[in-house]
């Protein structure tokens, strides 16, 4: 028996609102479950977290991008087979969207291996707390080559970057320092850099300290102290010599035979390299005085020491 026509409308009408409601909790299923994977993706935060070092340099892809192609192409064409696009995302990726708080050594490893290169043997110049005195020393003299003097380390030389779980997934306002989080991405990638470079070197290799450093020419806590020594290879280093630099005029708070660099030397041995220190290498002291030409350090023209 057929139903009355009311009836008939009425039951339509229940069918559609139900497809209506179906759909719409599909609709609302979809969203919500799209918000999720997004969440997970980028850990979105309400608001960028303010950190107390500078934040990502202005024109980081124009200035990564233009170091690499003139590392590359002006000064050291035998490595031109570098990809400098490549380069660049892989530091993008290590970074970008992610906690500055949350960066692993597996971040950066792409990157590490785009960029590497070989380090000429008797060439590998380490450094600590003497750093632009070491970088001047480079640029007149091209047999020694510091970690800044590398791919890596010339693209990141003085460039601040880091991420955040919000968009942009760049923060430009500021970066955690080491003492607010010590897994951020500069900490992350110098450690990394600097353990590459110990690793690569080979012969004779120098290190650069400053004896006019009240605590001590040498700290455990450095990168060199203790990242850089612990990975020289003793199969491929025949020798470690060490340049202890005092500023021109003083103070000269240590000598080769002071206690840090005894501690340094220490260090060494147990490693089983040879050890020479010199105090005020000539070299690098001669390059001092050019800025000091009347003092009586330079005048004499004798080693202080």
């Amino acid at each position: 028996m057929p139903l009355p026509q009311g009836s008939a409308r009425a039951r339509q009408r229940t069918v559609l609102l139900v497809g209506i409601a179906v759909l719409l909790a599909a609709l609302v299923l979809a969203v919500v479950l799209a918000s999720l994977l997004t969440h997970g993706r980028h850990e979105v935060s309400p608001k960028m977290l303010k950190w107390k070092d500078r934040g990502t340099t202005k024109n980081l892809q124009e200035v990564i991008l233009g170091r690499c192609y003139n590392y590359i192409t002006a000064q050291h064409p035998e490595l031109g087979d570098k990809d400098c696009l490549k380069i660049w995302e892989s530091l993008k990726d290590a970074f970008i969207y992610k906690n500055p708080c949350n960066i692993t050594p597996e971040d950066y490893q792409p990157l590490m291996e785009l960029a590497s290169h070989p380090i000429p043997c008797n060439k590998s110049l380490f450094w600590s707390k003497t750093g632009d005195l070491v970088h001047r020393y480079t640029k007149s003299n091209q047999n020694f080559l510091t970690l800044e003097d590398t791919l890596l380390g010339y693209m990141a030389d003085r460039v601040s970057w880091c991420g955040d779980p919000s968009a942009p997934g760049i923060n430009y306002e500021s970066c955690p320092k080491q003492n607010e989080c010590e897994s951020n991405p500069g900490s992350v990638f110098w450690k990394m850099a600097s353990k590459m470079f110990a690793e690569a070197a080979c012969g004779v290799v120098q290190v650069m300290l400053n004896g006019s450093v009240e605590a001590g020419a040498f700290r455990s806590s450095s990168i060199f102290g203790s990242i850089e020594i612990f990975n020289l290879d003793p199969d491929k280093v025949t020798e470690v010599h060490i340049w202890l630099m005092q500023n021109i005029g003083g103070p000269q708070s240590e000598s080769c035979s002071g206690q840090s660099i005894q501690k340094l030397i220490s260090i060494l041995e147990e490693r089983n390299f040879k050890i020479i220190c010199e105090d005020n290498y000539r070299p690098v002291q001669l390059l001092q005085c050019v800025h000091n030409p009347d003092h009586t350090d330079c005048r004499l023209c004798t080693n202080s020491s």
